[in-house]
């Protein structure tokens, strides 16, 4: 099949490269000039312009998205809705919040043109690894695409597949990154409280190639956890502040929503903001109350 990658990013290009090499025509386009010539340079085709893309590719025409969610997300559909015709596909493989994408579904098939939204786990690894892909869209749209979405999962029947209508792939990934983010915080933790036993010199990256066989806390995560302490135990040289890309608060809202309690996951959201909070106020705050009820000691800013 055909179809033009729009957004080079480290994702993106391995998903066109991997595609490439499952012989599907890839047109590669990005707002950078660099990732366009190294998409070329893997074998795919450039395109500098939406406009160009068009005269590239044959009706129906697919694209896929890999672009930030928001609005550079929402810009791009509303101009591709302009240009696009009746009968093409737009496939969003980004991790757009899924009210956003029902809306995209309803602007473009307002002018006849479908659309699919694909959640996409698998990193810097989905190149070698395959990528984890939850689909949402019209059943025998989606059976359309099966080359392209074969081509890019772990294995043709494996790792990928239709989980219902508009909105639903990225409301899956949407869930699939809050468990992740629970996940993280539960090894985080638990490496944590075995260096602070220091009395015990363990070895953090030794420990964490035993679990890696056998236990029941055994997972790609873990083995990922192996490799960086593999790297550096300490992880001396990384600052403590955590991101988040904001699938997790997206589930937060929606187990507010829904009125289903979610506590690891709301906890796990609620340490990444602590760890950016370079003032702490709120414990500076706490400092106070107990010095002024109790006059217990505070320390000082120097």
């Amino acid at each position: 099949m055909e179809l033009a990658m729009i957004g080079l990013g480290k994702m993106g290009l391995n998903m066109a490269n991997r595609l490439v090499r499952g012989g599907h025509r890839v047109i590669g386009n990005a707002r950078s000039v660099e990732s366009v010539n190294e998409a070329i340079a893997m074998g795919a085709e450039g395109a500098h312009t939406l406009e160009e893309i068009m005269s590239l590719l044959k009706s129906p025409r697919i694209v896929w998205l890999m672009i930030p969610a928001g609005k550079p997300t929402s810009d791009t559909i509303e101009a591709l809705s302009k240009i696009l015709s009746e009968g093409d596909v737009v496939i969003d493989g980004g991790n757009s919040y899924y009210k956003d994408t029902i809306r995209h579904a309803e602007l473009l098939e307002s002018k006849g043109i479908e659309f699919v939204d694909c959640g996409t786990s698998g990193g810097i690894w989905g190149l070698k690894e395959g990528y984890s892909l939850m689909i949402g869209g019209k059943p025998e749209i989606v059976k359309k695409l099966t080359p392209i979405f074969e081509t890019l999962a772990p294995a043709a029947d494996k790792g990928w597949g239709h989980v219902g209508p508009h909105g639903a792939g990225h409301y899956v990934k949407m869930v699939h990154n809050g468990i992740e983010y629970g996940l993280m915080q539960a090894f985080a933790e638990g490496f944590s409280i075995l260096k602070s036993k220091e009395e015990f010199g363990m070895d953090l990256a030794q420990i964490s190639r035993i679990w890696q066989h056998g236990s029941v806390v055994r997972s790609w995560l873990l083995d990922l956890a192996a490799r960086a302490l593999a790297e550096d135990t300490s992880l001396s040289t990384i600052k403590p502040w955590v991101a988040d890309s904001g699938e997790g608060r997206w589930t937060v809202f929606e187990s507010i929503d829904q009125d289903v309690p979610a506590p690891v996951i709301t906890l796990a959201l609620q340490m990444r903001f602590a760890s950016r909070d370079e003032e702490n106020y709120t414990a500076r705050m706490l400092a106070a109350l107990r010095n002024q009820f109790g006059g217990h000691a505070i320390l000082k800013d120097s």
